[in-house]
């Protein structure tokens, strides 16, 4: 006789519980601008198409219409295998480098192509037509990263996410992605391990028992029901010693049957996705995380940049530097530049110079200041500072009075990015985490010049300087260059 094994109750009803689908409220990716796909395909098809038809046709190449489409065609195409076209991707990135990438991917396919196919065009012209199409599809992603961070800054185009964790993890989860709103991120509701209370004043959607229930649905029932509730359709899982392992396990079988996507915190801050490899050993998943670009090519070319650019620097601007220092003499009394002890890689001191903005006695005048400093760190900061003369605040406001540390640069005490370098006195005050802002030569712009300036709190300004410090790269320093200029318009923060 044929044996029939029965289920017990409670594994019944956790299968019936996975295999109840969870619907997640429409909300997220799908409130994306609907004409950001037709805007990118619109903008990568003329960029290149109507510049290689012009270019060959200008210049008498055979098949300048056949040749216009072909490349056109190939753009979309690697635009499209790279999953550029994805309502994931579209909006979410602003970076030159990736679109610098694809392009030299497309170089190489038409390279291909054009030796397949006998086409003897000049290769100098192709690079040349070819160039809108990178220009314009870089501008169009910056664009559409713009306009998202600005819906997102309004609630729209998020994914509402169930935290889950330890009450003291859960906090620390919710205080991060409450604090900026450059991400998709929004916290629905908090799902605690524990009895403990949570802090961050997020609603509880339910709460987990410290141990493992007995029954496998236990945990997956409760979370399932919150998910539901509170219309999530992400859950965000903080592990801990209470949440990890197989109970872990057991609650991803459960969200992937019920359809709802998972992510697993994996405890780290400011580092770059670029730094990360996922291998595995064991069964174990293990997270490998590179360390911070200290040599190498990346460190040579950036050095040579910063000589270059200094001198290039100095030489173009030379005329200015005539007429700023003859406004200062007529300003005020006193010498046209102001030199001050600072602290550069590796807490080496150096003297760095700046045009003077101040009245010469200014830092006697400080310390009878110091019960009005309106930063709330070891760096002082006045927005109405009565020491600065008028001259000295135009060039302030135009950052302006930052130029004579190019000879700085040239001479290889600072770079063209970095942090800023900082006063022996703050230095003294300095623990062992502000200490690591000087592992790097500090810089005549970064990102506390892009970021508010003097408008950042102390913590704000060290955590940017540590991401510089953590997750530095030759093309992460061209693109906060290209931003600083926007900044110095503006002129947020400069005072």
């Amino acid at each position: 006789m044929r044996r029939v094994v029965v289920p017990e109750v409670g594994v019944i009803d956790s299968i019936a519980e996975r295999s109840r689908p969870v619907r997640p409220a429409p909300l997220g990716l799908s409130e994306k601008a609907r004409w950001y796909l037709p805007v990118a395909v619109f903008v990568d098809m003329a960029g290149i198409g109507v510049a290689v038809g012009l270019v060959f046709h200008a210049s008498r190449q055979p098949h300048p219409l056949l040749c216009a489409y072909a490349a056109a065609a190939a753009w979309l195409c690697v635009q499209a295998t790279r999953h550029r076209y994805a309502v994931r991707s579209l909006g979410e990135s602003r970076a030159a480098r990736p679109v610098l990438y694809d392009w030299l991917i497309l170089l190489g396919v038409l390279a291909v192509a054009r030796t397949l196919l006998g086409e003897n065009s000049e290769p100098f012209l192709a690079l040349l037509a070819l160039t809108p199409g990178l220009l314009l599809t870089a501008a169009c992603r910056k664009l559409t990263y713009r306009h998202l961070l600005g819906s997102r800054r309004e609630a729209h185009a998020v994914r509402q996410v169930l935290v889950i964790g330890e009450p003291s993890a859960a906090d620390h989860v919710v205080g991060h992605l409450a604090a900026r709103t450059d991400h998709e991120y929004v916290v629905v509701g908090v799902v605690p391990v524990g009895l403990a209370n949570l802090e961050c004043g997020a609603p509880v959607a339910a709460r987990l028992a410290s141990v493992p229930p007995a029954k496998p649905s236990g945990d997956s029932r409760s979370v399932l029901d919150a998910i539901r509730e509170h219309g999530a359709d992400l859950v965000l899982v903080a592990p801990g010693p209470r949440m990890a392992g197989e109970r872990l396990r057991r609650l991803s079988w459960a969200l992937h049957d019920a359809g709802v996507p998972l992510a697993v915190l994996p405890g780290l801050t400011d580092v770059s996705v670029r730094r990360v490899e996922l291998t595995s050993a064991a069964g174990l998943t293990l997270l490998h995380v590179s360390p911070p670009v200290r040599r190498g090519p990346q460190v040579g070319l950036k050095a040579a940049m910063d000589r270059a650019g200094a001198a290039l620097g100095l030489l173009l601007l030379s005329p200015l530097f005539g007429v700023i220092a003859a406004a200062i003499r007529l300003g005020s009394k006193g010498p046209v530049f102001y030199r001050q002890i600072r602290h550069g890689l590796d807490c080496a001191p150096f003297t760095m110079w700046k045009f003077r903005t101040m009245v010469t006695d200014a830092d006697v005048k400080k310390a009878d200041l110091s019960t009005v400093n309106e930063n709330d760190g070891l760096m002082f900061k006045m927005r109405r500072d009565p020491r600065v003369t008028p001259v000295g605040r135009i060039l302030r406001r135009c950052s302006l009075d930052e130029l004579p540390q190019l000879f700085n640069v040239l001479m290889g005490d600072m770079s063209l990015v970095g942090p800023r370098p900082p006063l022996p006195e703050e230095v003294a005050h300095y623990d062992e985490v502000a200490l690591r802002r000087l592992s790097v030569k500090p810089g005549l712009t970064g990102l506390w010049q892009i970021s508010g300036r003097s408008d950042l709190s102390w913590d704000e300004t060290l955590a940017l300087d540590l991401r510089y410090v953590d997750n530095w790269t030759f093309t992460s320093d061209v693109d906060v260059m290209a931003r600083t200029l926007r900044a110095v318009v503006d002129g947020r923060g400069a005072y």
